[in-house]
């Protein structure tokens, strides 16, 4: 496709959402050990927005322009050589390059081959391209840094969320007590998905619900990550998901009270990509959409995430 021409949403400086906007750029050409995939949906994150107004990975990616974009779903519509893992025609998912530019939000984009899985045949691509990022995260957090075990307790804050929704099933998955806060007109749909309880963080105060903790995953952040710390069983684990630094005097608040701390960041991962596929496969884990938007509206889809909670994701489709 040497010469031809995609869309892709950019942004010439740091602001609000109206700093997006359509430009066409050349198709990409893979390097060898890459595919290129033609994109059907890229999944919208919190680092998307946080990094579109200078924040989140801004250090990383430099002074707009840039393509926004981590999460995404497609087709392998090129493949360079040294890749053995897919062939032209393969629908994939993936995580790609992150905290580098990966460029989801647009028709093409290339990548290292290993940072894709396939995509399971119970998963459309916009279900599929809403899932890398907040899927990664979740497993990240409960499997790999929390090693959650059966039986064992865990908080989630913001369980309706992108990460919140997933992150319940995959506890469950391990045989996990789980107890989430969300909106009340989320707790119909939590219920759905098998979370053994629900709070209203509107009305309740969860201190006074919850009690003996293994783990809290804190996706809401301000002062819950410090009201959470009372609810933990002696060295409990509160894992922080909003940014890659723990508040300042997090750890030393969680220490006063014999409880641990820490922070983490999602990372491209095939293996636990297929884990997740597998679990899709399985019926133990659904996808949520909270709307789609065309590529060239991600102003729009930018909008609508920063104003509402949405239940579950929001993803571009092209």
């Amino acid at each position: 496709m040497s010469g031809a021409v995609m869309r892709a949403v950019s942004q010439d400086r740091f602001g609000g959402p109206e700093a997006l906007h359509v430009v066409q750029r050349p198709v990409p050409e893979p390097l060898p050990t890459e595919v290129r995939v033609r994109v059907r949906a890229a999944g919208l994150n919190p680092v998307d927005l946080a990094t579109r107004a200078g924040g989140g990975m801004a250090d990383v990616l430099g002074a707009p322009p840039f393509v926004l974009g981590w999460d995404v779903a497609g087709v392998v519509d090129a493949v360079a050589p040294g890749v053995t893992r897919f062939a032209v025609g393969d629908r994939v998912f993936g995580f790609p390059r992150f905290p580098h530019e990966a460029g989801a939000y647009a028709e093409y984009l290339t990548a290292p081959a290993r940072h894709f899985a396939a995509t399971p045949a119970v998963l459309d691509d916009d279900r599929a391209g809403a899932l890398p990022v907040a899927g990664l995260t979740a497993w990240h957090v409960l499997v790999d840094t929390a090693r959650l075990e059966a039986g064992q307790r865990v908080l989630i804050h913001g369980a309706g969320g992108g990460v919140g929704h997933l992150a319940v099933q995959i506890a469950k998955a391990c045989g996990a007590e789980v107890i989430g806060t969300a909106s009340a007109t989320k707790h119909n749909a939590l219920a759905a998905l098998g979370i053994d309880d629900v709070l209203d963080y509107q009305r309740e105060r969860f201190e006074t619900a919850v009690c003996d903790a293994d783990l809290v995953v804190d996706l809401v952040g301000g002062d819950v990550p410090f009201r959470s710390l009372e609810v933990l069983r002696p060295g409990g684990l509160l894992v922080h998901v909003v940014s890659d630094v723990l508040p300042a005097g997090l750890a030393a608040a969680a220490a006063a009270r014999g409880v641990r701390a820490t922070a983490i960041l999602a990372e491209p991962d095939h293996a636990t990509l297929e884990q997740l596929a597998d679990l899709a496969t399985a019926g133990a884990l659904q996808v949520l959409l909270h709307d789609r938007f065309p590529l060239a509206a991600a102003a729009d889809a930018h909008d609508l995430a920063e104003r509402t909670h949405p239940l579950g994701k929001v993803v571009l489709t092209s």
